[in-house]
């Protein structure tokens, strides 16, 4: 049996790409992140409340996408 101290474990949680909900939005037209998550089904968990409040917003065509990355910037406006 491997014992794995604590600093090999947040050291290797370090270097692994989180998981982050992408939004885009066609009105207005842009891209948010919102994260980051340990895993797919927490990021899944938490998308629907994000949505609504884009919708509360009054935000038209959106989708959402749940993938391992590192965004540079949280919302991205496209012109």
């Amino acid at each position: 049996m491997k014992i794995v101290s604590l600093f090999d474990l947040l050291t290797f949680k370090k270097y692994q790409s989180p998981w982050w909900i992408q939004i885009n939005t066609s009105i207005p037209k842009c891209i948010y992140f919102f994260g980051p998550f340990d895993n797919a089904r927490e990021a899944k968990f938490f998308q629907d409340g994000y949505v609504e409040d884009l919708l509360q917003e009054k935000a038209l065509g959106i989708t959402v996408e749940i993938k391992k990355m590192k965004p540079k910037n949280l919302t991205i406006f496209e012109e």
